[in-house]
């Protein structure tokens, strides 16, 4: 038998020294850089904020432009129709102009209440 004058020995194995805790200022830097990324991230001019009214006027500037679409597809079927239909043009010069055919007898009504 070996006998051991160290205490170590008889413990167990070696421990190490022990180790230092983090660096506090460390810390709230990394806590600091992080929020300022998420105002930034958020608020800025890239934020979600301004994504969010980016998105928003998109939808309003495409409804727009479809109604936009619907009123020019319905002046440009009107145009076709004057130039194209007779009736059509007749009808226009009746009701806005107020004209009439050879022959034709304007009666003029009135309301005498």
């Amino acid at each position: 038998m070996i006998k051991t004058d160290s205490a170590r020995d008889l413990v167990g194995p070696p421990t190490l020294p022990a180790r230092r805790g983090p660096n506090p200022w460390l810390r709230r830097a990394l806590v600091f850089v992080s929020c300022v990324l998420l105002l930034d991230g958020l608020f800025g001019d890239r934020g979600l904020a301004r994504t969010i009214s980016a998105r928003q006027e998109f939808r309003r500037a495409s409804e727009n432009l479809a109604s936009l679409k619907r009123k020019n597809a319905a002046l440009s079927d009107e145009v076709r129709r004057l130039r194209e239909d007779p009736a059509t043009l007749e009808a226009v010069a009746r009701a806005e102009l107020g004209l009439i055919r050879r022959g034709e007898i304007l009666v003029i009504l009135t309301d005498l209440h």
